[in-house]
């Protein structure tokens, strides 16, 4: 194919996704090897556009069947922003995995109660995803969902709850990377407040079932909101079920330890990424 005609190509893809970004800009970031940026609406809530942001490597093409992840920032289910897991996007998107970080809606200040809203668009923006693989140039059964606390929650919700096709797309992602996850809602544990007895309709570490995904888990051991003894409890209740499920711990680290600085990258940063990387890379999402 002609370059001319792959330029029409990607810029007919962009239009189709509603992307926002100038051509002309991203094929000039293309060129230098950079990765390319983009965000673009997967759902309108009444007047309001949900978003996702896209990063792809430089050389990606709507051809392409590369693996993919998609993020969700932590914060309670009240706070926080896509923007978490920008670096770790650039990071795989420069080793050929496509990233998208997710906008979801946050539970209200003054609201006590689940994260209704939260589990529905995540779940609308993974299928979301998945159903568009072909325009998107990722393969639909190579598609992690990671993300950190509140986000490790909502990753893991798509994990291990049961899935809830939609026009037959699943929302179940094929592996699952999580950063300090509060995926134990039960009596005693993170969240228990707001789903109250309703917690197994959203605790992921009471719905483990032989059909989850291979799951990786970083936890520091000073994190003030998930205990070990919940995270080795998921790891070994995942192991009865014969699903892999790798827990990384590091020793006096705290809850959020694995972000990057507003200095700049750190060494728990680092370190936790490589753990990202190997677990993916055993999982063959680098390979095209």
């Amino acid at each position: 194919m002609s370059r001319l005609s792959q330029l029409f190509l990607i810029a007919s893809i962009m239009s189709i996704l509603g992307v926002n970004q100038n051509l002309a800009q991203e094929v000039a970031k293309s060129e230098k090897g950079e990765t390319i940026e983009d965000s673009f609406v997967y759902k309108k809530v009444g007047e309001r556009e949900l978003r996702i942001d896209w990063t792809r490597p430089s050389d990606w093409k709507a051809s392409d069947s590369s693996a993919a992840v998609v993020f969700f920032h932590g914060g309670g289910w009240t706070g926080g922003k896509p923007g978490q897991f920008a670096v770790h996007s650039v990071e795989l998107a420069k080793r050929g995995v496509t990233c998208f970080r997710v906008e979801y809606r946050l539970i209200p200040k003054g609201d006590k109660g689940p994260p209704v809203h939260a589990v529905e668009d995540v779940s609308d923006a993974f299928r979301f995803i998945r159903g568009g693989a072909k325009k998107f140039g990722i393969d639909p059964d190579r598609i992690a969902a990671g993300g950190g606390s509140a986000g490790g929650h909502l990753a893991a919700y798509l994990g291990m709850m049961d899935d809830k096709k939609v026009d037959g797309v699943s929302r179940k992602p094929n592996a699952l990377c999580l950063f300090n996850p509060v995926y134990d809602n039960g009596p005693g544990q993170w969240g228990h407040g707001r789903v109250g007895e309703n917690y197994r309709d959203y605790s992921p570490a009471h719905n483990i079932t032989d059909d989850d995904p291979p799951t990786m888990v970083v936890l520091g051991t000073n994190d003030s909101l998930v205990p070990v003894a919940t995270a080795e409890r998921f790891r070994d209740e995942m192991k009865k079920h014969a699903v892999e499920s790798r827990l990384h711990l590091y020793e006096g680290a705290t809850h959020g330890f694995f972000n990057v600085n507003k200095g700049g990258k750190n060494e728990d940063y680092e370190s936790t990424l490589k753990q990202m990387i190997d677990f993916l890379k055993d999982r063959h999402w680098f390979e095209k």
